[in-house]
């Protein structure tokens, strides 16, 4: 998996035009782009937001600081390039599996708990998603409030 993330990060340094950079098939890509969206949601993007999704992206991919800053920089440029979630959606629907599309959702809450507060854009965010995951209501919300028990005994 490792060897994966650097012969796409090789492969997007070398590209000479966005639409070239991004490979959207790259399940790694797709998913920190989608924690990137949660964050960038209120329009405010804080510390403790972006070290909350590098820890993530370094716990879940194996992944060292320099790793996943690179990850991070593409994943909003992504983001930033995708006309809609379902660039994203699409391809981990169909690549992952329910329990790491369930994974995934709880990574989303993580990001919108980072800076200690749930604005209404970023919960918004994570509903979308999920729906566009095949997650249902029940499992969504029983995520949310598991992770809001978790950072309250953190």
């Amino acid at each position: 998996m490792l060897a994966k993330l650097r012969s796409f990060l090789i492969k997007s340094s070398e590209a000479s035009t966005p639409e070239e950079q991004f490979d959207a098939s790259d399940q790694q890509v797709a998913q920190a782009a989608l924690m990137f969206h949660v964050i960038a949601a209120d329009g405010m993007i804080h510390d403790e937001e972006k070290d909350k999704l590098r820890q993530v992206l370094e716990t879940n991919y194996d992944l060292t600081k320099t790793e996943s800053d690179q990850l991070f920089e593409e994943a909003k440029r992504a983001d930033r390039e995708a006309i809609d979630l379902y660039t994203f959606t699409s391809i981990l629907k169909r690549k992952l599996s329910e329990a790491e599309r369930l994974e995934l959702v709880k990574n989303l809450w993580e990001m919108v708990y980072a800076d200690g507060e749930i604005h209404e854009l970023e919960d918004n965010v994570v509903w979308r998603i999920a729906e566009l995951l095949a997650i249902d209501k029940r499992d969504r919300m029983e995520l949310k409030r598991d992770v809001r028990r978790e950072m309250q005994y953190r």
